[in-house]
């Protein structure tokens, strides 16, 4: 079973555009490292700074070491992204069966 972090947050006024770039490389920054299946972030269609971000890790323990390893890379570059936040991101971890999950973006 793999592990699914899901993040929805929105972003202060003025600073959606820059919030979403950082996001992306937090994003890319996972992918590259072994244990991440798949990230992206998306922004709400309805233009909104509503955003969207998920992680899928092989497990628990690839979550944790990627999340810290992000974070103290990126945050030394850009600052924390709670700087950016109009206020606290709803988390949620979840455990999925990673081949139903990437299944559904096949067909």
């Amino acid at each position: 079973m793999a592990w699914l972090e899901t993040v929805v947050c929105s972003s202060r006024k003025k600073v959606d555009a820059r919030f979403l770039r950082i996001l992306n490389s937090h994003q890319e920054l996972k992918r590259r490292q072994d244990g991440c299946i798949a990230a992206w972030a998306a922004r709400s269609v309805d233009g909104q700074p509503l955003f969207l971000v998920q992680s899928l890790y092989v497990s628990r323990k690839n979550l944790q070491e990627i999340t810290k390893l992000v974070s103290e890379k990126m945050d030394s570059e850009y600052g924390s992204l709670e700087s950016f936040m109009a206020g606290p991101p709803l988390v949620g971890i979840f455990e999925v069966d990673e081949k139903e999950f990437l299944k559904q973006f096949q067909k």
